[in-house]
């Protein structure tokens, strides 16, 4: 009995270690394709519906090729922003198929200056063997 408890526990451990090295490389995909400023592969590290709580409003894209259409990089780069990086990524809820990361990313200006950092929660999602960011709430405008 000891044995088949600890085997399950083993396999728990193993299967919660694999969604979050998942989502975690969904995180680093979905940054370097944001910097990029390449919307179909950012657009790629997604599911679908795909919802965003910032700035006051929830936003909702139900196709991948919604999102693609949409272009936020004007409006970014006129702040002064070209590029971001991640400051913190703590996993804080892990099951089999979807992991909530709380992160901490940081905007910079051409020259690698820090503009100003963000707290955040993204919940990336395995859909139908698909990971990707489903949600993501900031406090990003």
């Amino acid at each position: 009995m000891t044995l088949l408890l600890a085997l399950g526990a083993w396999a728990e451990d193993t299967e919660e270690s694999d969604s979050i090295n998942k989502a975690m490389q969904v995180l680093d995909s979905f940054m370097y394709s944001f910097n990029t400023r390449d919307m179909n592969s950012w657009s790629e590290t997604l599911n679908y519906p795909h919802v965003r709580i910032a700035g006051g409003k929830v936003t909702v894209w139900d196709t991948k090729e919604e999102y693609s259409a949409t272009n936020v990089f004007n409006r970014l780069t006129a702040t002064g922003w070209d590029h971001s990086a991640w400051v913190s990524r703590d996993v804080v809820l892990v099951s089999k198929n979807k992991v909530h990361i709380s992160t901490v990313f940081q905007r910079y200006d051409k020259d690698n200056n820090p503009m100003k950092n963000y707290q955040s929660l993204y919940v990336v999602t395995n859909d139908e063997g698909h990971w990707g960011v489903q949600a993501r709430s900031s406090l990003a405008p």
